[in-house]
């Protein structure tokens, strides 16, 4: 499953990447996450819920970020398990660009799902990773854009 898209937020490059790499914004945007701690530098550990289709699971998995050129663009990859329900892992290259609006924030994700949540159908599961994507960057914009 790949993704692609873009958001402009109205607020300057360094605010932005300053919230990308916060644990306190991250946790706050991410749908259905429990639990955040750690650091850049040392990865985050984080639980989250998730209802995909008939599939309810509590994924606890690990984030890195790597490849960083601050504040203009990293690589974020992780890896999550749910127990019987499966795993999912990924990854996204964010980009920062400077706008007259502000800050473009560019993705471009990749995902993998294995388990039970696999057998659902890359239909379901490719419509689930687009709303949960949408939804983390749309929380991003407004949490930004509202401390800003």
């Amino acid at each position: 499953m790949e993704l692609k898209g873009s958001r402009t937020i109205n607020a300057d490059r360094a605010t932005v990447w300053e919230h990308l790499n916060n644990a306190e914004t991250l946790a706050a945007c991410i749908p259905g996450c429990q639990e955040l701690t750690g650091s850049p530098e040392d990865g985050f550990e984080a639980v989250v819920k998730q209802k995909v289709g008939p599939v309810s699971a509590t994924f606890k998995g690990r984030v890195e970020l790597s490849d960083m050129v601050p504040p203009e663009s990293y690589r974020i990859a992780g890896e999550g398990k749910g127990g019987v329900a499966g795993f999912a892992k990924g990854g996204a290259t964010v980009r920062l660009e400077e706008t007259s609006e502000g800050t473009e924030l560019i993705y471009d994700v990749d995902g993998k799902v294995g388990g039970k949540i696999a057998q659902l159908g890359s239909r379901l599961i490719d419509g689930f990773a687009k709303k949960m994507a949408d939804q983390f960057f749309e929380r991003f914009q407004d949490h930004v854009e509202a401390k800003s």
